[in-house]
Protein backbone atom coordinates (compact mmCIF):
# COMPACT_ATOMS: atom_id res chain seq x y z
CA UNK A 1 0.00 0.00 0.00
CA UNK A 2 2.88 2.37 0.69
CA UNK A 3 4.74 3.84 -2.24
CA UNK A 4 7.79 6.01 -2.22
CA UNK A 5 10.30 7.61 -4.56
CA UNK A 6 14.04 7.45 -4.24
CA UNK A 7 16.37 10.32 -5.13
CA UNK A 8 18.38 8.87 -8.03
CA UNK A 9 22.06 9.65 -8.14
CA UNK A 10 23.43 10.58 -11.57
CA UNK A 11 26.98 11.41 -10.64
CA UNK A 12 28.56 8.17 -11.82
CA UNK A 13 30.93 8.72 -14.67
CA UNK A 14 30.34 12.45 -15.02
CA UNK A 15 33.38 14.64 -15.58
CA UNK A 16 33.45 18.31 -14.72
CA UNK A 17 35.84 21.00 -15.92
CA UNK A 18 36.70 23.98 -13.77
CA UNK A 19 35.78 27.50 -14.82
CA UNK A 20 39.38 28.08 -15.89
CA UNK A 21 39.13 25.18 -18.37
CA UNK A 22 35.59 25.66 -19.61
CA UNK A 23 36.68 26.33 -23.17
CA UNK A 24 38.90 23.26 -23.37
CA UNK A 25 37.99 19.61 -23.73
CA UNK A 26 38.75 17.51 -20.68
CA UNK A 27 42.01 15.60 -20.95
CA UNK A 28 41.63 13.61 -17.76
CA UNK A 29 39.02 11.10 -16.63
CA UNK A 30 38.52 8.51 -13.91
CA UNK A 31 38.95 4.94 -15.14
CA UNK A 32 35.61 3.58 -13.91
CA UNK A 33 36.47 0.03 -15.00
CA UNK A 34 39.20 -0.11 -12.37
CA UNK A 35 36.81 0.71 -9.53
CA UNK A 36 34.90 -1.98 -7.67
CA UNK A 37 31.12 -1.83 -7.52
CA UNK A 38 31.26 -2.01 -3.72
CA UNK A 39 33.80 -1.56 -0.95
CA UNK A 40 33.94 -2.46 2.72
CA UNK A 41 35.64 -0.50 5.47
CA UNK A 42 39.36 -1.34 5.40
CA UNK A 43 39.41 -2.27 1.71
CA UNK A 44 42.12 -0.84 -0.53
CA UNK A 45 40.72 1.57 -3.12
CA UNK A 46 42.75 2.15 -6.26
CA UNK A 47 41.79 5.17 -8.37
CA UNK A 48 43.32 5.29 -11.86
CA UNK A 49 43.27 8.54 -13.84
CA UNK A 50 43.27 8.46 -17.63
CA UNK A 51 45.32 11.15 -19.39
CA UNK A 52 44.04 10.84 -22.96
CA UNK A 53 46.27 13.56 -24.47
CA UNK A 54 49.34 13.04 -22.30
CA UNK A 55 48.87 16.56 -21.05
CA UNK A 56 51.36 17.79 -18.49
CA UNK A 57 50.14 18.51 -14.96
CA UNK A 58 51.54 19.45 -11.58
CA UNK A 59 49.73 17.05 -9.23
CA UNK A 60 46.53 15.09 -8.62
CA UNK A 61 44.49 14.98 -5.41
CA UNK A 62 41.73 12.51 -4.51
CA UNK A 63 38.93 13.40 -2.08
CA UNK A 64 36.37 11.17 -0.39
CA UNK A 65 33.32 13.17 0.73
CA UNK A 66 35.41 16.36 0.39
CA UNK A 67 38.20 14.99 2.59
CA UNK A 68 41.60 14.58 0.90
CA UNK A 69 42.72 10.92 0.96
CA UNK A 70 45.61 11.02 -1.52
CA UNK A 71 47.83 13.52 -3.32
CA UNK A 72 50.80 12.98 -5.64
CA UNK A 73 52.07 13.39 -9.18
CA UNK A 74 50.98 9.84 -10.05
CA UNK A 75 48.05 8.75 -12.22
CA UNK A 76 47.22 5.92 -9.82
CA UNK A 77 46.17 6.69 -6.24
CA UNK A 78 45.53 4.14 -3.51
CA UNK A 79 43.92 4.65 -0.12
CA UNK A 80 42.22 2.55 2.56
CA UNK A 81 38.48 2.93 2.91
CA UNK A 82 38.02 4.69 6.27
CA UNK A 83 35.45 3.90 8.94
CA UNK A 84 32.49 5.74 7.42
CA UNK A 85 28.76 5.11 7.23
CA UNK A 86 27.38 2.81 4.58
CA UNK A 87 25.92 3.89 1.27
CA UNK A 88 27.11 5.97 -1.65
CA UNK A 89 30.13 8.19 -1.08
CA UNK A 90 31.34 11.02 -3.32
CA UNK A 91 34.78 10.51 -4.84
CA UNK A 92 36.31 13.63 -6.36
CA UNK A 93 39.57 14.01 -8.27
CA UNK A 94 41.32 17.31 -8.92
CA UNK A 95 44.10 17.66 -11.49
CA UNK A 96 46.21 20.76 -10.90
CA UNK A 97 47.72 22.36 -14.01
CA UNK A 98 49.36 25.66 -13.17
CA UNK A 99 46.49 28.05 -12.45
CA UNK A 100 43.92 25.61 -13.83
CA UNK A 101 42.14 22.74 -12.11
CA UNK A 102 40.33 19.91 -13.88
CA UNK A 103 37.64 18.28 -11.70
CA UNK A 104 36.16 14.79 -11.93
CA UNK A 105 33.45 13.21 -9.84
CA UNK A 106 32.12 9.70 -9.29
CA UNK A 107 30.74 7.65 -6.40
CA UNK A 108 31.60 4.54 -4.44
CA UNK A 109 29.22 2.31 -2.52
CA UNK A 110 30.36 1.28 0.96
CA UNK A 111 28.65 -1.83 2.36
CA UNK A 112 28.68 -3.76 5.62
CA UNK A 113 31.25 -6.36 6.61
CA UNK A 114 29.13 -7.60 9.54
CA UNK A 115 27.64 -11.08 9.17
CA UNK A 116 24.09 -10.93 10.66
CA UNK A 117 23.20 -13.60 13.20
CA UNK A 118 19.93 -15.51 12.84
CA UNK A 119 18.38 -15.19 16.28
CA UNK A 120 15.83 -17.42 17.96
CA UNK A 121 13.15 -16.62 20.52
CA UNK A 122 10.53 -18.14 22.77
CA UNK A 123 6.90 -17.03 23.10
CA UNK A 124 6.36 -16.03 26.73
CA UNK A 125 2.69 -15.00 26.53
CA UNK A 126 -0.06 -14.40 24.00
CA UNK A 127 -2.52 -11.53 24.48
CA UNK A 128 -5.60 -10.32 22.59
CA UNK A 129 -5.15 -7.45 20.11
CA UNK A 130 -7.89 -5.38 18.54
CA UNK A 131 -8.62 -6.33 14.95
CA UNK A 132 -9.68 -2.73 14.35
CA UNK A 133 -6.16 -1.46 15.02
CA UNK A 134 -4.06 -1.03 11.88
CA UNK A 135 -0.88 -0.98 13.94
CA UNK A 136 1.79 1.53 12.88
CA UNK A 137 3.56 2.29 16.14
CA UNK A 138 3.81 0.41 19.44
CA UNK A 139 5.64 1.43 22.61
CA UNK A 140 5.74 0.71 26.34
CA UNK A 141 6.17 3.54 28.82
CA UNK A 142 6.13 2.96 32.57
CA UNK A 143 4.42 -0.39 32.05
CA UNK A 144 1.66 1.04 29.86
CA UNK A 145 1.30 0.16 26.18
CA UNK A 146 0.71 2.96 23.66
CA UNK A 147 -0.27 2.35 20.05
CA UNK A 148 -0.53 4.48 16.93
CA UNK A 149 -2.80 3.24 14.12
CA UNK A 150 -3.25 4.09 10.46
CA UNK A 151 -5.72 4.28 7.57
CA UNK A 152 -7.51 7.44 6.48
CA UNK A 153 -10.53 8.06 8.70
CA UNK A 154 -9.38 5.40 11.19
CA UNK A 155 -6.04 6.68 12.52
CA UNK A 156 -5.77 6.98 16.29
CA UNK A 157 -3.45 7.36 19.22
CA UNK A 158 -4.28 4.76 21.88
CA UNK A 159 -3.44 3.78 25.43
CA UNK A 160 -4.08 0.06 25.75
CA UNK A 161 -4.39 -2.55 28.46
CA UNK A 162 -2.20 -5.13 26.78
CA UNK A 163 -3.59 -7.95 28.94
CA UNK A 164 -7.11 -7.48 27.60
CA UNK A 165 -6.47 -5.63 24.33
CA UNK A 166 -8.96 -2.94 25.41
CA UNK A 167 -8.28 0.75 24.83
CA UNK A 168 -8.34 2.91 27.95
CA UNK A 169 -7.64 6.26 26.26
CA UNK A 170 -7.72 7.46 22.66
CA UNK A 171 -7.35 10.45 20.36
CA UNK A 172 -8.55 10.38 16.75
CA UNK A 173 -6.63 12.03 13.91
CA UNK A 174 -8.37 14.19 11.34
CA UNK A 175 -9.51 12.02 8.42
CA UNK A 176 -7.02 13.74 6.10
CA UNK A 177 -4.15 12.12 8.02
CA UNK A 178 -2.86 8.54 7.78
CA UNK A 179 -1.26 7.81 11.15
CA UNK A 180 2.17 6.21 11.33
CA UNK A 181 4.89 5.54 13.91
CA UNK A 182 4.88 6.85 17.48
CA UNK A 183 7.43 7.24 20.26
CA UNK A 184 7.42 8.70 23.79
CA UNK A 185 10.20 11.08 24.76
CA UNK A 186 10.38 13.46 27.76
CA UNK A 187 6.71 12.85 28.60
CA UNK A 188 5.60 13.77 25.11
CA UNK A 189 4.15 11.47 22.47
CA UNK A 190 5.44 12.02 18.95
CA UNK A 191 3.34 10.71 16.05
CA UNK A 192 4.08 10.67 12.32
CA UNK A 193 1.74 10.67 9.35
CA UNK A 194 2.37 8.86 6.09
CA UNK A 195 2.31 11.23 3.10
CA UNK A 196 1.11 14.43 4.71
CA UNK A 197 4.61 15.72 5.67
CA UNK A 198 3.19 16.33 9.14
CA UNK A 199 3.80 15.10 12.67
CA UNK A 200 2.21 15.78 16.04
CA UNK A 201 3.40 16.16 19.63
CA UNK A 202 0.97 15.30 22.44
CA UNK A 203 0.95 15.63 26.20
CA UNK A 204 1.52 12.10 27.49
CA UNK A 205 -1.08 12.20 30.25
CA UNK A 206 -3.96 13.96 28.50
CA UNK A 207 -3.31 13.22 24.79
CA UNK A 208 -3.73 16.97 24.22
CA UNK A 209 -2.09 17.97 20.94
CA UNK A 210 0.59 20.54 21.79
CA UNK A 211 2.43 20.92 18.51
CA UNK A 212 2.11 20.21 14.80
CA UNK A 213 5.37 20.06 12.87
CA UNK A 214 6.45 19.68 9.25
CA UNK A 215 9.08 17.16 8.19
CA UNK A 216 12.62 18.43 7.74
CA UNK A 217 12.57 17.31 4.08
CA UNK A 218 10.11 15.82 1.60
CA UNK A 219 9.90 12.22 2.77
CA UNK A 220 7.21 9.83 3.93
CA UNK A 221 6.69 9.11 7.61
CA UNK A 222 6.94 5.44 8.58
CA UNK A 223 8.57 4.43 11.89
CA UNK A 224 9.74 6.37 14.94
CA UNK A 225 11.80 5.60 18.04
CA UNK A 226 14.33 7.28 20.33
CA UNK A 227 17.41 6.83 22.49
CA UNK A 228 18.10 9.04 25.53
CA UNK A 229 18.86 12.08 23.38
CA UNK A 230 17.50 11.81 19.82
CA UNK A 231 14.55 10.59 17.79
CA UNK A 232 15.02 8.17 14.88
CA UNK A 233 12.68 8.17 11.86
CA UNK A 234 12.29 5.79 8.93
CA UNK A 235 10.78 6.77 5.58
CA UNK A 236 10.27 3.43 3.80
CA UNK A 237 13.75 3.33 2.32
CA UNK A 238 17.00 1.93 3.74
CA UNK A 239 17.65 5.23 5.53
CA UNK A 240 17.05 6.03 9.20
CA UNK A 241 17.28 9.69 10.19
CA UNK A 242 18.49 10.92 13.59
CA UNK A 243 16.44 13.97 14.65
CA UNK A 244 16.71 16.68 17.26
CA UNK A 245 13.54 16.19 19.37
CA UNK A 246 13.17 19.94 19.93
CA UNK A 247 13.59 21.21 16.37
CA UNK A 248 12.64 17.96 14.57
CA UNK A 249 15.53 18.66 12.19
CA UNK A 250 17.97 16.06 10.86
CA UNK A 251 21.16 15.64 12.88
CA UNK A 252 22.58 12.74 10.85
CA UNK A 253 21.47 9.54 9.15
CA UNK A 254 22.48 5.95 8.50
CA UNK A 255 21.85 3.63 5.56
CA UNK A 256 21.02 0.08 6.61
CA UNK A 257 22.88 -2.81 4.99
CA UNK A 258 22.93 -6.54 5.52
CA UNK A 259 26.40 -7.30 4.18
CA UNK A 260 26.31 -6.00 0.57
CA UNK A 261 22.52 -5.58 0.37
CA UNK A 262 20.49 -2.48 1.25
CA UNK A 263 17.60 -3.28 3.57
CA UNK A 264 14.73 -1.18 2.23
CA UNK A 265 11.17 -0.60 3.44
CA UNK A 266 12.21 -0.21 7.07
CA UNK A 267 9.00 0.42 8.95
CA UNK A 268 8.18 0.36 12.67
CA UNK A 269 11.20 1.05 14.87
CA UNK A 270 12.08 0.26 18.48
CA UNK A 271 15.19 1.12 20.49
CA UNK A 272 16.28 -1.91 22.54
CA UNK A 273 19.53 -2.09 24.52
CA UNK A 274 21.40 0.31 22.27
CA UNK A 275 20.20 -1.18 18.98
CA UNK A 276 17.36 -0.33 16.61
CA UNK A 277 14.88 -3.10 15.89
CA UNK A 278 12.98 -2.55 12.64
CA UNK A 279 10.14 -4.29 10.86
CA UNK A 280 10.76 -4.84 7.15
CA UNK A 281 7.47 -3.98 5.45
CA UNK A 282 5.54 -6.94 3.98
CA UNK A 283 8.05 -9.42 5.39
CA UNK A 284 7.92 -11.60 8.49
CA UNK A 285 11.30 -10.43 9.71
CA UNK A 286 12.68 -7.89 12.14
CA UNK A 287 16.26 -6.71 11.72
CA UNK A 288 18.49 -5.53 14.56
CA UNK A 289 20.58 -2.56 13.47
CA UNK A 290 23.74 -0.91 14.78
CA UNK A 291 22.68 2.77 14.99
CA UNK A 292 26.25 3.98 14.57
CA UNK A 293 26.83 2.63 11.05
CA UNK A 294 23.64 0.91 9.84
CA UNK A 295 24.96 -2.67 9.94
CA UNK A 296 22.33 -5.38 10.39
CA UNK A 297 23.68 -7.45 13.26
CA UNK A 298 20.74 -9.78 13.85
CA UNK A 299 17.64 -11.11 12.10
CA UNK A 300 14.46 -12.53 13.66
CA UNK A 301 12.02 -14.54 11.58
CA UNK A 302 8.46 -14.22 12.93
CA UNK A 303 6.72 -16.34 10.27
CA UNK A 304 5.71 -18.71 13.10
CA UNK A 305 3.62 -15.96 14.70
CA UNK A 306 1.61 -15.43 11.53
CA UNK A 307 0.51 -19.06 11.71
CA UNK A 308 -0.94 -18.47 15.18
CA UNK A 309 -3.28 -15.57 14.37
CA UNK A 310 -6.82 -15.76 13.04
CA UNK A 311 -6.84 -14.74 9.39
CA UNK A 312 -9.68 -12.32 8.67
CA UNK A 313 -10.42 -10.60 5.33
CA UNK A 314 -8.58 -7.42 6.40
CA UNK A 315 -5.76 -9.02 8.42
CA UNK A 316 -2.55 -7.40 7.21
CA UNK A 317 1.20 -7.75 7.68
CA UNK A 318 3.46 -7.99 10.72
CA UNK A 319 4.08 -4.53 12.19
CA UNK A 320 4.56 -3.50 15.79
CA UNK A 321 7.52 -3.82 18.19
CA UNK A 322 7.38 -2.72 21.83
CA UNK A 323 10.05 -3.40 24.45
CA UNK A 324 9.04 -3.73 28.09
CA UNK A 325 12.20 -2.90 30.07
CA UNK A 326 10.64 -4.18 33.31
CA UNK A 327 10.30 -7.74 32.02
CA UNK A 328 13.00 -7.39 29.32
CA UNK A 329 10.56 -8.90 26.84
CA UNK A 330 9.43 -7.71 23.41
CA UNK A 331 5.81 -7.45 22.26
CA UNK A 332 5.13 -8.23 18.60
CA UNK A 333 1.90 -7.79 16.64
CA UNK A 334 0.60 -6.82 13.20
CA UNK A 335 -1.91 -4.69 11.37
CA UNK A 336 -5.38 -5.79 12.48
CA UNK A 337 -4.02 -8.95 14.08
CA UNK A 338 -6.20 -10.57 16.74
CA UNK A 339 -3.18 -11.45 18.88
CA UNK A 340 -0.07 -9.85 20.33
CA UNK A 341 2.89 -11.98 21.35
CA UNK A 342 5.33 -11.42 24.18
CA UNK A 343 8.66 -12.93 23.22
CA UNK A 344 12.13 -13.25 24.68
CA UNK A 345 15.38 -13.93 22.86
CA UNK A 346 16.99 -17.29 23.55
Amino acid sequence: MKKYNFLTFILLGLTFVSCNDKNNAASFSINEEKLNAQYKIGDKVSVEINNSTNESFDSIAVFLNEKRVSSSKNLVHTFTMPNIKFGYQELAVKVYKGKDIEDMLTRLEVVSNTEPKMLDYTIVNTYPHSTSSYTQGLEFHNGILYEGTGQYGESKLLKTDFRTGKNTQSSTLDSKYFGEGITIFNNKIYQLTWQEQTGFVYDLATFTKEKTFSYFKTIEGWGLTHDNQYLYQSDGSETIYKLDPNTLKEVSKINVYSLDTKVKELNELEWIDGKIWANVYQKSIVVIINPENGAVEGILNFAELEKKITRLPDTDVLNGIAYNPTTKTVFITGKKWDKMFEIKLK
